[in-house]
């Protein structure tokens, strides 16, 4: 028997504005279960502004599946999933 563990594939983005990098960090505070992963500043053109695509992602929805074999567990991981470890039940 083989157990995998999976998780949702989800994604958000945010647009956030500020003077300097401090101000656009106290903005991308991360929801719960989500984890901030990308947020590349830029300056605004003609300002002193920068300008920050936040993307946030979930790390929450943990769930376990079972089956006999490697296939049979791949089969299983619904759409929007994704497969983080397979081990040995």
């Amino acid at each position: 028997m083989l157990i995998g563990l999976i998780r949702p594939i989800e994604t958000r983005t945010v647009e956030v504005k500020g003077e300097g990098l401090r101000a656009i960090a106290e903005q991308l505070a991360a929801p719960e279960g989500w984890e901030l992963v990308s947020a590349p500043a830029l300056p605004a053109k003609g300002t002193t502004e920068l300008h920050a695509t936040a993307t946030f992602a979930r790390r929450d929805g943990l769930q376990q599946i079972e089956a006999e074999d490697r296939d049979a567990l791949l089969a299983k991981v619904p759409e929007g999933w994704q497969l983080l470890s397979i081990r040995r039940g």
